[in-house]
């Protein structure tokens, strides 16, 4: 039935999206989570709508890399670091119910989080110093992700945040014993640089992240579990954060989210898939990410060995991330979006039935 929708854009989704949450809420007998969903939409549409006016004058614009598609080129001098109004809400969100229900799991989670968003606001900011797509190195900003990240994971592991035992379904589960933690590594890790990478066309992560957070939401009270519901919570708070940004972000944008958003978003949906014990269902929820994540390194694995075999480095796609070898294919942007948020909404579909029925 997606697949057949020919225009399915921003209110489309708007309108899919809320009305699934409905669904839900009624299903669960709980409608705090459509209220956190409209509140937190409404604010992120508004801080964003005013916040985009101050993110003008303090001149933090995009600069496109000049080895990206040339159809690119036109979107230099979009305003960028719009993750701010996406990250701001929830970190004092997340900080609040830490302090109120005082849970350690709240508290690590906020802590990575805010480190998180430092490391992506500071690779946006050299990036609009130096006047270039070249924020942070590669290797300090992995350096930087891999200390916060390690921090995480041994802490919430030595209190039994973490668990060994991967959950496939309520009555099946795998256990990875002391393998859980480059597990984890990997998940988080990946998972941040997965959306970042993904964050290459005018909506497109800001929609797949808002889908997947629905997801991921539904997952964790489908396992019933009362203490974990908080996280329900959280997740259904930033999908309506990433859908009222949508609105200023979708084509064409008016505002990017930067690594600020990306990188933070990322880490939100790992760190929450590790503390709920998620991780299996949010894999295919994240398909969207780590297929371009993927052919990123297909591409960059093909092309040195061609290049050490033949002496000519090879390409398998025309460009990586995957989305923009199919706009140097002559694919619309706003096409290669939209299809890309049917797959992901599928995805999700396919893992809430696999939890169910497993």
């Amino acid at each position: 039935m997606i697949g057949k929708i020919k225009n399915f854009n921003y209110k489309s989704l708007l309108i899919l999206h809320t009305l699934a949450l409905i669904v839900t809420s009624y299903f669960f007998k709980n409608f705090i989570f459509i209220g956190v969903y409209t509140l937190f939409f409404f604010i992120s549409l508004y801080i964003t709508k005013y916040g985009l006016k101050i993110i003008k004058k303090l001149n933090f614009l995009q600069n496109i890399r000049t080895e990206g598609p040339t159809i690119h080129f036109k979107k230099n001098n979009t305003p960028t670091m719009g993750g701010i109004f996406i990250m701001l809400p929830f970190l004092i969100f997340l900080l609040i119910l830490a302090i109120n229900l005082g849970y350690l799991d709240l508290i690590l989670l906020f802590l990575t989080i805010l480190g998180y968003f430092f490391i992506g606001f500071l690779d946006d900011f050299l990036s609009i110093k130096n006047k270039e797509n070249t924020g942070l190195k590669t290797k300090d900003k992995f350096i930087l992700q891999s200390i916060i990240s390690i921090i995480f994971i041994i802490l919430a592991y030595e209190k039994n945040l973490i668990s060994p035992l991967i959950q496939v379904s309520n009555s099946w589960g795998i256990n990875m014993h002391i393998f859980i933690l480059p597990i984890s590594f990997l998940m988080l890790v990946g998972m941040s640089n997965s959306v970042n990478l993904t964050d290459g066309l005018d909506g497109l992560a800001a929609g797949c992240s808002g889908i997947t957070f629905f997801g991921l939401g539904t997952e964790i009270l489908l396992k019933e579990q009362q203490e974990l519901i908080v996280f329900s919570i959280l997740c259904y708070s930033m999908s309506g954060i990433c859908l009222g940004f949508l609105k200023y972000n979708s084509y064409p944008a008016k505002i990017f989210m930067g690594d600020t958003g990306s990188l933070s978003i990322g880490a939100i949906l790992a760190s929450i898939a590790l503390l709920t014990n998620s991780i299996f269902t949010l894999t295919i929820f994240s398909g969207i990410f780590i297929i371009e994540s993927l052919s990123v390194t297909i591409q960059v694995g093909f092309f040195k060995i061609t290049k050490k075999l033949f002496l000519k480095g090879k390409r398998i796609f025309l460009m990586a991330p995957i989305h923009h070898h199919f706009e140097l294919k002559g694919i619309k942007e706003q096409k290669i979006v939209e299809n890309f948020w049917k797959i992901n909404i599928l995805l999700i579909i396919l893992g809430i039935v696999l939890k169910i029925n497993l």
